[in-house]
């Protein structure tokens, strides 16, 4: 069989491993539920965060998270009835929550993330998705520099890892972007940064690149994948099979029950994000805004202001909750308290978090052409386009320029 891919899942990993796989010369059919950029790809914050290295799990997590969880504007939120279920992922996340890990985490995250607008400026080369990429400053913005040194951990992190900045002190932040609420009197500035305008619509327009040059968009939900003597021969979706030689998982959250299928059991849990869209706002932030106090960015796009964050666990099937909506409404009014629209949207989504916060990229350890790629957790839209070019490589037999010892899903395949 002349080799043909499949990959299940089209958001932005998967549709970036598509069409690298595309410009290396491989036929590849591209599959999801629900079709291209319509799960967390399109719900996300729209950051291409590089600097966001530093993951939830920071020390002290576990002394912090039941007061959070008590105060209704803190951005932890959870539904009780399922913390039974949530235990079991849990344990072995808050482990991580130490100065080792930590350093160990962003040390891996950093060359998945660290250059991603110009990984995105490339995937996104000679397509109709470029015009989305935006290239921007980022900024942290905190009540006080005391605010900012209670964060000095994070901060020290970030520079061991390459990453530099500018302090911007209340007058020099008040001419930056004016419309910032007087208490805010520090800010870091990182530059080279960007955003998506549209990232629902950018993974679309990729994906119909891809598609006009000749690769195949199936919407159907992948239910069973076929195996013979230890190898990948195809997959059933939608009452079809289809013959593949080898596939590649970037189905996010969903990836976790095809993944037992490749023989590897993720500890894989839904981190459920959540955005507020307002929607022909007075003005737009000069950059996307991380308020430190609030956890939350306010991400200028195409006509409207999306305000995203909040940590959420509380499964798959359970329906969205009001009060984190009502709580990004309260925090950018703080925020920017100038600010009006014409209306304003909602919409709640599904981050894929591994126990360890570090992506899974790479061969599955026992079955012959099957890869995976998924649990970015926070970043998968600034890790998309690399997570997708090293599958490319990895699938066609080129050398990545980076170590995938951290990514391996073989870490949990005694798990």
């Amino acid at each position: 069989m002349t080799r043909h891919v499949a990959v299940i899942g089209a958001g932005i990993v998967g549709v970036s491993t598509a069409l690298w796989l595309q410009r290396d010369g491989i036929r590849v059919t591209l599959i999801d539920r629900a079709g291209p950029g319509e799960g967390t790809s399109f719900g996300n914050g729209g950051v291409l965060a590089s600097c966001a290295v530093v993951p939830v799990t920071v020390p002290g997590l576990l002394r912090k998270a039941p007061r959070m969880l008590m105060d209704p504007d803190q951005p932890l939120f959870l539904k009780w009835p399922y913390l039974p279920r949530l235990l079991p992922w849990l344990v072995p996340y808050l482990r991580h929550a130490t100065d080792r890990d930590v350093s160990r985490i962003a040390s891996a995250l950093t060359p998945v993330i660290g250059d991603s607008l110009a990984d995105h400026q490339a995937l996104a080369a000679g397509t109709r998705a470029n015009r989305w990429i935006t290239p921007c400053d980022y900024l942290y913005v905190y009540k006080d520099r005391a605010g900012f040194a209670a964060d000095a951990f994070g901060w020290d992190i970030r520079k061991q890892n390459g990453f530099r900045w500018d302090e911007l002190t209340a007058p020099a932040l008040s001419a930056y972007d004016p419309n910032l609420a007087s208490h805010f009197e520090f800010a870091v500035r990182l530059g080279g940064h960007g955003r998506i305008t549209d990232p629902g619509q950018y993974v679309k327009d990729l994906a119909a690149h891809f598609e006009a040059q000749g690769g195949r968009v199936l919407q159907a939900e992948v239910t069973d994948i076929l195996q013979e003597n230890g190898a990948v021969t195809g997959l059933r979706a939608a009452g079809e099979t289809i013959p593949c030689t080898d596939l590649a998982l970037t189905a996010g959250i969903w990836s976790k029950a095809l993944a037992r299928q490749l023989g590897v059991s993720i500890p894989l849990e839904t981190e459920r994000g959540y955005h507020l869209e307002l929607w022909e706002p007075s003005f737009m932030p000069r950059a996307p805004l991380m308020i430190a106090e609030g956890k939350f960015v306010a991400t200028p796009m195409d006509g409207r202001l999306r305000l995203a964050g909040i940590v959420e666990f509380g499964g798959l099937d359970a329906a969205p909750a009001q009060a984190p909506f009502d709580l990004l409404l309260r925090q950018v009014k703080r925020a920017l308290p100038g600010l009006t629209w014409k209306e304003q949207t909602q919409w709640m989504g599904h981050r894929p978090a591994p126990t360890d916060s570090i992506p899974v990229i790479g061969p599955a350890p026992d079955l012959k052409g099957a890869f995976m790629g998924f649990g970015h957790h926070h970043v998968g839209l600034t890790g998309g386009p690399k997570t997708g070019r090293l599958l490319s490589q990895i699938i066609t037999g080129a050398r990545p320029n980076i170590d995938l010892t951290p990514y391996a899903p073989s870490r949990f395949a005694a798990a």
